[in-house]
């Protein structure tokens, strides 16, 4: 029972009391048929007995305004975005959600502004947005994936990249790797994960080198930022890029210089998006639990259109590293 009798009772006083999650509490106060039989009569007995009464907020979620989301990326070329979608989905299209795509490069303003404008219930934002843009989003929102500006009162789900990147800094070193180098971009996920790289390169006592700190992602940039660290630096035994997209550009370069991977040089990258895959570049990578975090994102986002005076969230993912052909032993001297 809740303590303070004098205090209403609320969703999160359901679901603590029906040994369930919050977004579940929203499932079945939405009718949803994706959940058990069991669950469902936890969540429907732990209401009685509490005496709660749905907020105003969650009846109108229940009487669905318009059945309309949106996920906002700003990278199409980064595969990432499909296991999002994917996992977005799997929680959306039950309820009858229709789930669109804006991408940001069409242009900042006008998109988001046209998407807000449009009635739609919420936004995924899976996207880097301008500070003084994100402070404009007017509906209820939860951020996709480390970004280096956040709607007010946006949940965040990500994965969490400093433990990714560390993963893989250890694997490099324990294959015995030293001269490493590191292709980065702009964005929150790609500062966290530079900044987790550099950490592990001074643990080691190795000094931290890494290009492209202003650059876009995309596999033209992997391929400029792989020729400036070879060019600068030929004695490297090791590549990480900052995805599995500009891993791709990196391993352009590479062949492009008759280097072979991982004989002269390894390379890794981050994601494990479909390129990562053997039948592509069988790429070590780290796995950011793409889906899952797509489908974390969409329960997210509908349990905060039903309680939008929620506390914000921050929910990060353990990563898992995945290794593939593209490292090995550093090459002989």
């Amino acid at each position: 029972m809740v303590s303070d009798s004098s205090r209403r009772p609320t969703i999160y006083d359901v679901a603590e009391h029906a040994g369930v999650s919050k977004s579940l509490v929203s499932l079945v106060l939405r009718g949803s048929p994706n959940v058990s039989a069991k669950r469902r009569a936890a969540v429907e007995a732990a209401i009685d007995e509490l005496g709660y009464t749905p907020s105003t907020a969650a009846a109108r979620l229940a009487g669905a305004r318009s059945q309309r989301l949106e996920v906002v990326i700003d990278d199409y070329r980064n595969l990432w975005f499909v296991d999002l979608l994917e996992g977005i989905r799997q929680v959306t299209d039950e309820l009858g959600y229709h789930v669109g795509v804006v991408d940001m490069h069409t242009g900042a303003h006008s998109a988001l502004n046209d998407v807000i404008a449009s009635g739609v219930e919420g936004v995924v934002v899976a996207a880097e947005l301008p500070e003084a843009l994100a402070e404009q989003v007017s509906v209820q929102a939860v951020v996709a994936g480390n970004r280096a500006s956040r709607p007010p009162g946006a949940d965040l789900v990500a994965n969490d990249d400093d433990a990714g990147m560390t993963a893989l800094m250890d694997h490099l070193f324990e294959l015995g790797h030293r001269r490493i180098g590191h292709i980065t971009a702009t964005g929150g996920s790609a500062g966290r994960r530079r900044a987790a790289f550099e950490a592990a390169m001074r643990r080691a006592g190795l000094t931290p080198l890494s290009v492209g700190v202003d650059a876009e992602t995309g596999a033209d940039k992997g391929f400029v930022g792989a020729n400036e660290l070879l060019d600068a630096h030929p004695e490297l035994t090791a590549i990480v890029a900052e995805n599995d997209t500009m891993a791709l550009g990196a391993f352009m370069a590479a062949r492009q210089r008759g280097l072979s991977v991982p004989g002269d040089l390894s390379l890794a990258g981050y994601d494990d998006s479909p390129l990562a895959g053997p039948k592509v570049m069988d790429l070590t990578t780290v796995d950011g639990r793409g889906t899952e975090l797509g489908r974390q994102a969409g329960l997210a986002l509908l349990d905060r259109i039903a309680n939008p005076d929620r506390p914000a969230e921050t929910i990060l993912l353990p990563p898992e590293l995945v290794v593939r052909s593209s490292t090995a032993p550093p090459r002989l001297d």
